[in-house]
């Protein structure tokens, strides 16, 4: 018997609307509390948003300030700092 091939999930940059393979986007959180983060794990509670493991995206999104519109938040300089963290694979806090 022929194995089932898994589905790959797919989620849209907010950036770019592109659909991209979730293991190449990055997850940003809003919880409850209105704390917008970057979450490298996937899996913490809140909405979520992907953005491509892009650096000019990153920065494309930063001068649009398109992750701010999305999350209907303000002042999110640490978010791109972290952004730019996951992209050279340094841990965050």
């Amino acid at each position: 018997m022929a194995k089932k091939k898994r589905k790959i999930p797919l989620r849209k940059c907010i950036i770019t609307n592109e659909m991209k393979a979730k293991q190449s986007l990055i997850r940003i959180v809003r919880n409850k509390d209105g704390e917008v983060f970057v979450d490298p794990t996937g899996k913490k509670n809140g909405r979520g948003a992907y953005v491509s493991f892009d650096e000019e995206i990153v920065k494309k999104a930063e001068k649009t300030q398109a992750i701010e519109r999305h999350f209907q938040v303000s002042d999110l300089d640490s978010i791109y700092q972290d952004l730019y963290k996951v992209i050279k694979g340094e841990q965050i806090e």
